[in-house]
């Protein structure tokens, strides 16, 4: 006999809806991003407000903190208190904030 499967007993993961959002450009922007562009994230889909781009540099700075930060953290945790991120180009300094929006409930068997 196998062990029930605690996934499928209607459990649910409560996440954190993201906002990610140009802070402020402390140098010159060459990838055309200014103060107030953003990204949303609610579960696992990131969209981008129609007219808006977001640079992959700058992404790929901030999409390996994303999925922590839609968790609780406890309240000594560094990411729990910092929200703020840099992209990688030198030149530009363009800092990005990390806001959370709201909460999502995901039911626990449509998570890998």
């Amino acid at each position: 006999m196998t062990a029930p499967d605690p996934a499928s007993d209607g459990a649910t993961t409560d996440l954190h809806d993201l906002r990610v959002v140009v802070d402020r450009i402390e140098g010159r922007s060459v990838c055309g991003m200014r103060v107030g562009d953003c990204l949303e994230l609610s579960q696992s889909r990131l969209t981008i407000p129609a007219g808006q781009h977001f640079c992959l540099y700058a992404l790929s700075a901030v999409l390996p903190l994303l999925p922590a930060k839609q968790r609780d953290l406890a309240p000594g945790d560094w990411l729990a208190q910092d929200a703020y991120v840099a992209c990688p180009d030198p030149e530009e300094r363009l800092i990005m904030r990390i806001e959370r929006t709201g909460r999502s409930s995901v039911p626990t068997e449509e998570l890998t």
